[in-house]
């Protein structure tokens, strides 16, 4: 079993999260706040090193008020049991090809088309629906061979209870920050997957579903850079 999740220290009294923390962290010990920072475009897979206070600087947010949507996430979460971190590492690396790698099979050609039909017929009136689909196109590109080369090689290794070379961690890592980029810029160019005024059922569709996505890949991707990795790098030192 994982230890249970801690609130966090701070440096406001009113505050129990601490914004010197890397975002990262705060996400391993605290998942449901996963949905707030993805709301506000911090990233805490890709570059989950930073600590939540140079974040916030960045996006011109304030740090107190984050920190408060972040306390309340915290305050409003549903206990569960189903927590990735209580994993053995082979359960963990079946999990993510499970849930998320099976999710985005699933996805990926749904989207992929959805994009298509939305620019074409609605391009005309955002031009920024070209681009999303152009990004989308670019994310199914990155992420099918991604998910099959981390299932013929990372995982197998895992599977067969192999040490995992160094390189094939850094190269998965490498591979994440290109995804990452690809994800800011489908957010950027969806303007937050705000739906706007008389938008069809299909390009609303388009939004919510893209949105579910960034979250599905935010969080798989953070599991594998911080939780994966880690604990493999670990076990082979």
């Amino acid at each position: 079993m994982a230890p249970p999740l801690q609130r966090v220290g701070a440096e406001d009294p009113e505050m129990s999260i601490d914004v010197s923390r890397p975002v990262a962290d705060l996400v391993t010990a605290h998942p449901e706040l996963a949905a707030v920072l993805q709301r506000h475009r911090i990233d805490f897979c890709c570059r989950g090193a930073r600590p939540l206070r140079d974040w916030c600087a960045d996006r011109g947010l304030d740090t107190a008020v984050v920190a408060r949507e972040l306390d309340a996430a915290i305050a409003a979460r549903v206990p569960t049991d189903d927590d990735p971190r209580a994993l053995s590492t082979p359960a963990l690396a079946q999990h993510i090809v499970t849930r998320h790698h099976g999710y985005l099979r699933e996805a990926l050609p749904f989207l992929v088309p959805l994009a298509a039909k939305v620019a074409r017929v609605h391009g005309d009136r955002d031009l920024r629906l070209v681009e999303l689909r152009t990004i989308v196109e670019e994310l199914d590109a990155s992420l099918r061979p991604h998910l099959e080369r981390e299932e013929l090689e990372l995982f197998s290794m895992i599977a067969r209870g192999d040490r995992v070379p160094q390189h094939e961690l850094d190269a998965m890592r490498e591979e994440h920050l290109g995804v990452g980029a690809l994800l800011e810029r489908m957010r950027e160019a969806a303007r937050d997957y705000v739906v706007p005024e008389g938008a069809c059922r299909s390009w609303t569709t388009l939004l919510r579903e893209l949105e579910t996505l960034e979250r599905d890949v935010l969080i798989h991707v953070h599991l594998e850079n911080h939780v994966l990795a880690p604990r493999l790098e670990s076990e082979a030192s």
